[in-house]
């Protein structure tokens, strides 16, 4: 997939409304220097993450998952870019500033929990209170109590770390977490060490802060556990794969993905402006992003019918360049609004599926499907037309 270029397109603009970014990373960069040299683990990544968004962040070991975590909590330094929560430059503060600023505004929650062994479950869940000194002191053990219920501990809180489970050992450390109150919770791997029926209580518990208006991230290697985040972002080999991307095409491995995202242009459509046109040989295949694309059959009597609808992680243009033919229909951006596709040019898909071939059986099993449906609505539109005429 190397080298190719994308035919001329509409140029993308500025078009959806602004999210409301929690968290922003822009042009993080990260270089780690050793007797061997220099090596980069994140190249330039720019990430946005939205107020209330349960965001799972998934990639193979060495990805630079835990290093994108670091930067995102102020533990580590990027050596270029910035990174800002709540409206608040994190690495324009000093380390001490950072620090207190974590404390009363970021839970983070460890994959081996950093429990202190010496201290009772209550008072490991009072450490952040007392670290950054929130609330009365006096009303610190009761506060570490209703967290500890919360998360089904109260009967276990004067026990020591080492006498209760693992699983309860994380719960006591996601009590910690919220022990101030946070707006932002960031998980590293917080299932990794504990059984199913655990791992399920944890999550469960994350959507409930979510519920409550909190951004919760988190990262995992379990699959399980992303079809239950809202979101899910893709790191490989430093960079990021578009989300779309990995929607539309999740049997690929992420470097596919990456090399997908790479060698794609984002476009944009205004509302009900065409992008295939029935008949024209098609040349590229689309990723929708974000908006609609409507999918329009015409009969004689030159109305339209829309035969179906789609949306962000769809797809189209498949079917035309499978078969080396002209559009079976017209597709153009829905009336509700513009569309933003992901354009990816024919060499470069015919080969990607060449690359897999559990996405090229995927594929060829939506060609099929589409052109029965493709059918149907001929058939539908010609008794359409044969009643109009009546």
């Amino acid at each position: 997939m190397t080298g190719l270029t994308t035919p001329d397109l509409p140029a993308v603009s500025p078009a959806f409304p602004q999210a409301d970014g929690m968290i922003e990373m822009r042009g993080i960069v990260k270089v780690f220097k050793n007797a061997a040299g220099e090596f980069t683990v994140l190249k330039g990544l720019d990430l946005t993450l939205n107020r209330g968004e349960f965001v799972a962040i998934v990639g193979k070991s060495g990805s630079g998952k835990s290093t994108l975590l670091n930067m995102m909590t102020g533990i580590d330094h990027p050596t270029r870019g910035q990174v800002v929560i709540g409206g608040t430059d994190l690495y324009a503060m000093t380390e001490s500033q950072r620090s207190l600023w974590r404390g009363r505004n970021m839970g983070i929650v460890f994959q081996f929990f950093q429990l202190l062994p010496m201290l009772t479950l209550q008072e490991n869940v009072m450490l952040p209170m007392d670290y950054v000194d929130m609330y009365d002191f006096n009303e610190r053990p009761a506060r570490a109590m209703e967290l500890l219920k919360m998360v089904g501990l109260e009967k276990q809180a004067s026990k020591l770390p080492s006498a209760v489970s693992t699983g309860q050992q994380q719960l006591t450390a996601i009590a910690r977490a919220l022990a101030n109150d946070p707006p932002v919770l960031v998980a590293d791997e917080p299932t990794g060490n504990l059984d199913s029926k655990s791992a399920d209580q944890i999550i469960d518990l994350f959507q409930d802060l979510i519920a409550q208006g909190k951004t919760v991230v988190m990262v995992t290697h379990d699959p399980s556990l992303t079809e239950r985040a809202t979101r899910t972002v893709v790191i490989s080999d430093g960079e990021l794969v578009d989300e779309a991307i990995a929607r539309a095409l999740p049997l690929l491995g992420h470097r596919q993905m990456l090399a997908v995202t790479k060698h794609t242009r984002r476009i944009l459509y205004q509302p009900n402006q065409p992008i295939i046109r029935r008949d024209e040989q098609v040349e590229t295949f689309f990723v929708i992003a974000r908006g609609r694309v409507e999918v329009i059959l015409q009969g004689k009597s030159r109305e339209d019918t829309t035969v179906s609808s789609m949306g962000p992680g769809e797809f189209f243009g498949e079917v035309e360049l499978v078969r080396g033919g002209r559009a079976i229909a017209n597709v153009r951006a829905a009336s509700d609004g513009p569309v933003e596709l992901l354009a990816l040019p024919r060499e470069a898909f015919l080969s990607l599926l060449k690359e897999s071939p559990l996405t090229e059986e995927a594929v060829g099993r939506i060609v099929q499907s589409r052109l029965a449906e493709n059918k149907a609505g001929d058939r539908r539109k010609s008794i359409f037309d044969f009643f109009r005429k009546k």
